[in-house]
């Protein structure tokens, strides 16, 4: 089974979102930060967490 098809529906639907429909740098540079901006917030939590 492929990595992707372990990925949840959300997950597929923005990766297709970024492969069909971003026609600009400028577009999928301000998904990348989003995406990165949460990413890192998580992390943060995460390892917070493990300090307990």
């Amino acid at each position: 089974m492929k990595v992707f098809d372990k990925l949840p529906k959300s997950i597929k639907k923005t990766l297709r979102y970024i492969n069909q429909d971003v026609n600009s740098v400028e577009k999928l540079e301000e998904i990348q930060l989003t995406i990165n901006h949460y990413i890192s917030k998580r992390k943060q939590q995460l390892e917070g967490k493990k300090g307990l």
